[in-house]
């Protein structure tokens, strides 16, 4: 499935470069459903990792200038020279990232591709979620996903 260009060139070269370097993660959230064609706005990219902070992360991180902030007690993981990208530690109402991985969708972005999180799963932590801004949104997921199967 080829995907709306949602990324800048800086930001297409970051992710192309996890990629290169076998970074095992995927889109998640809205980035992911718009780039699946939902009709939806974002202010960031959400990207779920593996293995956070292992030496392939870091390295690839250090390849594309970007620092791995850890988290601490009052904050989240970080990515420091990665504006618009945060690091999500946790998909609520899904399973570990392994399990989650076999519904990843390919997304080509050029010749890069992608891994994103398909839209059923995005429903259904959403759904868990049920934070109101979520739940406002599931109607519009809803009906992207019966156009698009």
């Amino acid at each position: 499935m080829a995907a709306p260009d949602l990324f800048t060139g800086k930001e297409r070269e970051f992710l192309k470069i996890l990629l290169d370097e076998g970074v095992e993660f995927m889109v998640v959230g809205l980035a992911a459903a718009a780039l699946q064609g939902v009709p939806a706005v974002t202010q960031d990219i959400d990207l779920w990792f593996a293995h956070r902070g292992d030496e392939k992360m870091i390295a690839a991180l250090q390849k594309a200038g970007v620092s791995y902030i850890p988290p601490t007690e009052h904050n989240p993981p970080l990515l420091a020279g990665a504006d618009l990208f945060d690091v999500v530690v946790h998909m609520h109402g899904l399973g570990s990232f392994e399990e989650e991985f076999e519904h990843v969708k390919i997304v080509k972005i050029g010749r890069m591709k992608l891994p994103v999180l398909s839209l059923q799963r995005i429903i259904a932590s959403k759904e868990a979620t049920r934070r109101p801004k979520d739940l406002a949104i599931l109607p519009v997921l809803r009906d992207a996903l019966r156009v698009i199967d």
